[in-house]
């Protein structure tokens, strides 16, 4: 009985070993393997209605970037036929090719629903290669695949990896890939966060916060 006991418990163990492995093998870091890019303040470009000054509609302080809009805002240029915006265009770094990675800890408050928090712009057909939208404190593929639930009122590390060779764009949170999709072609394409209006079942006020953004490149 001794020596049953003995051989249990040292299976556990090695069960409990491989369990610790594999929970490390799904919380991998995806920027391994990137080479980090510098970013100045140049590759910061902010888009909010084109009425308001910037301070009605973003702050930033102790490293946080607070950025809000309400619905029935202004577009962010009097010639757009867009949704109200408020937003980070990451600049000076549109790219075609290769494979990219835009890295950001997202927080959104409860109450901010039908908005688009994450985007890589471009397409080789449409506006937009990938659209992350929050609904009632879930992340949506667009208005349809969920990517994760309850992100409200928490900081969330959100990476998007866009393979533009290879076609694929790939969504981690907190280390955790959540979703996988092929993309809509090479074009001009960049990087941005923040907070713009779904075109239907918005909330009036939505609002998100961005800080530790990164681009990095293989």
């Amino acid at each position: 009985m001794q020596i049953f006991h003995r051989y249990s418990l040292q299976f556990l163990f090695i069960v409990g070993l491989w369990k610790s492995f594999f929970m490390l093998c799904g919380a991998a870091d995806p920027t391994a393997g990137f080479t980090p890019i510098p970013l100045t303040d140049a590759n910061f470009e902010l888009q909010k209605p084109y009425d308001k000054p910037l301070a009605e509609r973003y702050s930033y302080q102790d490293g946080v970037h607070q950025l809000w809009v309400y619905a029935d805002d202004k577009p962010h240029d009097p010639t757009s036929k867009t949704q109200p915006r408020t937003e980070i265009r990451i600049k000076r770094l549109d790219y075609s090719s290769g494979v990219w990675q835009f890295e950001g800890y997202g927080f959104v408050p409860n109450g901010t629903s039908g908005a688009t928090i994450s985007q890589i712009h471009g397409a080789a057909m449409g506006a937009t290669t990938l659209i992350l939208r929050i609904y009632n404190g879930d992340m949506r593929y667009y208005s349809r695949d969920l990517v994760a639930t309850g992100l409200y009122d928490k900081w969330f590390r959100l990476n998007v990896i866009h393979d533009v060779d290879g076609g694929m764009v790939t969504v981690f949170i907190d280390g955790v890939q959540k979703f996988a999709t092929k993309d809509k072609g090479p074009g001009d394409l960049y990087f941005k966060c923040g907070v713009y209006a779904a075109p239907a079942n918005i909330s009036y006020y939505m609002e998100s916060r961005w800080k530790d953004i990164k681009i990095f490149k293989k």
